[in-house]
């Protein structure tokens, strides 16, 4: 990787600190929900400890790196945290994820799966077709076997499954 020139405009994205400042201001409210949480089923030791004692003392740790996290943001340069050709190529990725998550419901996890193969495999791959379809025929096949008729976990079926009698 070279240097970049006095004549190269920096790369553009966006910013460290507002994505920093954001994330501990997050991770500081999970750490009052769970202080809240633990205090009102009770955080003492009587006699032994209370439900929320363990739990108290997880968060009080956690709200202390979360303002660590959060006045660390401050005091760092500020910089790009994530250019924006580095943002694409993660849409383009959890855009098939996303398809993938709301299709389960509708269709049943292994046509969703069969989906997201050949989504991600067109999108992101740069495969075969031959090798896509066989790969979305295939996987979820192998799985159904596993989960279904070996291990007997039931996972969420669609109206395929349903019209193949399962």
């Amino acid at each position: 990787m070279s240097l970049p020139s006095e004549t190269e405009a920096p790369e553009r994205g966006i910013s460290r600190r507002p994505v920093e400042i954001a994330t501990a201001l997050l991770l500081i409210g999970l750490a009052g929900i769970v202080l809240y949480d633990s205090h009102g089923r009770g955080a003492g030791w009587d006699g032994g400890p209370q439900n929320g004692f363990f739990p108290a003392r997880v968060g009080w740790i956690f709200l202390a790196a979360s303002l660590f996290i959060l006045w660390q943001s401050f005091r760092r340069p500020d910089g790009v945290f994530v250019t924006y050709e580095q943002l694409r190529q993660v849409v383009r990725v959890l855009g098939p994820l996303v398809l993938f998550v709301a299709l389960i419901q509708p269709l049943g996890i292994y046509v969703a799966s069969a989906v997201f193969i050949i989504a991600f495999m067109a999108v992101v791959g740069t495969s075969r077709w031959w090798s896509i379809g066989l790969t979305a025929l295939l996987v979820p096949v192998v799985c159904f076997w596993v989960f279904e008729m070996q291990f007997r976990v039931p996972l969420p079926k669609g109206p395929l499954e349903a019209m193949l009698g399962y």
